[in-house]
């Protein structure tokens, strides 16, 4: 079994297919999607996918591009009464994003901290969007992440000396399409050395879609085609990387 341990299915691109969708990639072997929330709306949306989809798990919280938006009178709240309910298994999708700057530095670091302390006090998992912010992320995360609750940096694209620094901190690395690209000059050394009971596999759908579809839009059944490339790079079956990324996931999340 393969598990998409990060896709936005809530996302109007799938609109018009939502179903159809799902049902590939339940047909291609994936038999478990993690779908994270950005904002209040579509950490809304990934609820009610995860309540109505034996096969999909929620995350809920505040990406940094909308941090500016975040109400501390009304989110709190929300986001630890969502994290009450059964499918919704981690906060995310949270960090900092310095490359567009969608918010102010100052309020993307608060609200940050903020969702990983409300992280640690429901118990759950975070799932970390990190670009152009290592400086800042490496602090943040030295003085409040918390490896007992854990948390995943999605779709990492950095450097082997930055993959270990998370590595040491107990997080885990997931791998998306981008593995894939011609032009991935990081990644396979990443994947190389990443261990494999640290390593997750995602689409980031409808985002970063792998070769041989790039340029289109990314669907959770393009997961297989992340976790073939892993499995070259690393030189396994692609049935050993299915199952130890898949335990994985099940592992972090507590997926049932």
């Amino acid at each position: 079994m393969l598990i998409d341990s990060h896709a936005h299915i809530d996302d109007e691109k799938f609109d018009e297919d939502r179903q159809a969708v799902i049902q590939r990639a339940l047909d291609s072997g994936v038999g478990k999607i993690v779908n994270p929330g950005a904002d209040e709306a579509s950490s809304r949306r990934a609820v009610l996918l995860a309540e109505n989809h034996d096969c999909i798990y929620a995350a809920v919280g505040i990406h940094p591009h909308d941090a500016k938006s975040y109400d501390e009178n009304s989110h709190d709240q929300m986001l630890k009464d969502w994290a009450k309910k059964e499918k919704v298994v981690a906060i995310g999708e949270i960090g900092l994003d310095y490359h567009y700057d969608l918010s102010p530095r100052d309020v993307q670091k608060a609200v940050f901290i903020k969702q990983i302390e409300l992280a640690k006090a429901v118990g759950l998992p975070i799932i970390i969007h990190n670009r152009e912010s290592m400086a800042d992320m490496e602090a943040i995360l030295k003085d409040h992440f918390s490896a007992t609750n854990g948390g995943v940096m999605h779709s990492y694209s950095g450097s082997v000396e930055m993959a270990k620094v998370f590595l040491d901190m107990g997080l885990y690395l997931s791998i998306s399409g981008p593995v894939t690209f011609k032009n991935a000059r990081k990644l396979p050394d990443v994947v190389k050395m990443l261990p494999l009971d640290r390593m997750l596999v995602e689409t980031d759908s409808p985002y970063l879609t792998p070769t041989p579809h790039r340029g289109k839009r990314n669907e959770p059944a393009y997961v297989r085609l992340v976790a073939e490339e892993v499995a070259r790079i690393k030189g396994m079956a692609l049935e050993e990387v299915e199952e130890i990324t898949a335990q994985n996931a099940i592992r972090l999340f507590n997926l049932k």
